[in-house]
């Protein structure tokens, strides 16, 4: 049996989406809410196999709470449920680590599929959204460029350092470290430390020989 939380602040919405779901036997629905801090203690509380949210909701929407069920309950898949199709929102939570992003105009049986899919381990993305993530991942990555203060802490990065340990090797504070990797991130347009090395070396900023050391 598949355990699932929903949470969407429309009453008409988890209701649908819960008669939708349990129709087959294979799922159950055992918890609802329309509040995103509620349904994080719900997930604290009893870690469900899938997590069905919306993106807008009250107290905690649906990108942050992606990102604290993958940093503190990998087993839980993520399913966006959403209205939006606003290539940002999907762009940021694939970067968070959905496991699968649908558009309410999903067929109750199509939703059912995608939450099975979903629970097994597949990455799923609504097939309307398909040929425009396509064309924005596939064209040439325009980015700011970087200080030569921020390529030695992209190195650093590269490198594996700890904050601590690129602030030893620049003669800087962790905090400004910090300032110069929250600047880099918005350049690059990335979410993580791993996306930072990723794009610096897609787009030659920094050569692997150099970062060997």
């Amino acid at each position: 049996m598949i355990t699932v939380l929903l949470a969407d602040d429309h009453a008409v919405v988890r209701k649908g989406v819960h008669d939708f779901l349990t129709g087959d036997g294979e799922v159950a629905v055992v918890a609802e809410t329309g509040d995103g801090e509620e349904a994080w203690r719900l997930i604290q509380r009893d870690p469900p196999h899938v997590a069905v949210l919306d993106i807008r909701m009250p107290g905690l929407n649906g990108i942050e709470l992606t990102r604290r069920i993958k940093e503190h309950y990998p087993q839980t898949r993520v399913l966006i449920l959403t209205a939006y199709d606003d290539e940002p929102y999907v762009l940021t939570l694939l970067r968070a680590g959905v496991d699968g992003y649908m558009l309410k105009t999903a067929q109750g049986s199509d939703l059912l599929r995608v939450v099975k899919q979903v629970a097994a381990g597949q990455k799923v993305i609504d097939p309307n959204l398909a040929p425009q993530l396509i064309a924005t991942l596939t064209a040439p990555r325009q980015v700011e460029p970087l200080s030569e203060r921020e390529l030695e802490v992209v190195r650093g990065v590269a490198r594996g350092w700890s904050n601590r340990a690129i602030g030893r090797a620049l003669a800087i504070s962790d905090r400004t470290v910090q300032g110069h990797l929250a600047s880099v991130f918005g350049k690059l347009q990335v979410n993580s430390r791993t996306e930072v090395v990723t794009v610096a070396l897609q787009q030659g900023l920094i050569r692997l020989d150099e970062i060997s050391a």
